[in-house]
């Protein structure tokens, strides 16, 4: 049997955490993170961390292993997570991924093109090509040095523009040309998703905040007040403080922000996952053991 990483899915506060550990015992195996928050150990209580003892349950890794002034990008934490997996693999034939964000996730189930260094050259070439011709220079030759690629590219999003024809000056050779070669990955990936009413996850989410907000999450984010420009601060539950700190509204407002904010994304999350078709819902341990179990004898 092809060995496979369980991944669960679903929105904030939906139970995720619950049954990864439920699963990890089950099959006797560990427990990946891909929840790009919880990497950092500064950023404790704002970011639904696993509790102690949830964390003594289950073996986990990328939990609280970095500090958030040394950002982890989605190709770093795919090769870490991969070698990880290899040691599991070696004893198990399950593992289990919680959480995950999307490009994180995608990085370690389907891997990222790989593409060549940029030249200073390149940089130079492409920045004189906007200057003197604008987007339209862009647009032409990027139609005559990649056409295959032009054809499929937003061809008003000028950055992506850009960065392609960084890549054709760089290399000699057509941007797409680097697209698509990825390795296959030595497991296959169950995709699961937990889906509690609304009304209960909105619920949640509230209690979920009004812990936090107890636990100490302002005087957490209030330490991490100098690093409020880095992008995994850019989040909720942390940047909804720094209005408050210098002035501009009330504590209260800013913490029921934080609940508004954090709906808003679980909404967003909701109808994510719900378009994913690779994705089954499950309600618990047996309809999530039933859909593995299918999968294993599927593939």
């Amino acid at each position: 049997m092809t060995q496979q990483l369980i991944i669960i899915g679903g929105p904030t506060a939906s139970g995720k955490t619950s049954l990864a550990i439920d699963l990890a015992r089950h099959f006797e195996t560990e427990i990946i993170s891909g929840d790009s928050r919880q990497f950092y150990h500064e950023m404790e209580i704002g970011n639904a961390r696993p509790t102690p003892a949830e964390l003594a349950a289950a073996k986990h890794h990328f939990v609280a292993d970095r500090s958030v002034l040394e950002p982890l990008s989605a190709g770093r934490f795919a090769a870490e997570a991969l070698a990880r997996l290899e040691t599991v693999f070696s004893t198990q034939d399950q593992a289990v991924l919680v959480g995950g964000s999307g490009l994180y996730l995608r990085a370690l189930c389907e891997g990222l093109d790989e593409f060549p260094e940029v030249t200073d050259q390149a940089r130079t070439q492409v920045q004189k090509l906007l200057e003197e011709q604008g987007l339209p220079g862009l647009q032409a030759e990027l139609e005559q040095l990649d056409p295959a690629y032009f054809a499929t590219v937003d061809q008003q999003n000028g950055r992506r523009l850009e960065r392609a024809l960084k890549v054709c000056y760089s290399a000699g050779q057509p941007y797409s040309s680097f697209l698509g070669n990825r390795p296959k990955r030595p497991f296959d990936c169950v995709y699961l998703r937990t889906h509690p009413p609304r009304e209960v996850l909105y619920q949640r989410i509230n209690h979920r905040v009004d812990l936090m907000v107890a636990a100490g999450l302002e005087a957490e984010a209030k330490a991490l007040l100098p690093h409020r420009d880095l992008p995994s601060l850019q989040t909720v539950g942390y940047q909804e403080w720094w209005p408050y700190f210098s002035g501009e509204y009330s504590r209260d407002r800013a913490i029921e922000l934080i609940k508004q904010n954090s709906r808003r994304y679980a909404k967003r999350q909701v109808t994510w996952f719900g378009r994913g078709e690779q994705y089954d819902a499950v309600s618990d341990m047996g309809e999530a053991l039933k859909v593995i179990a299918t999968k294993a004898v599927r593939q």
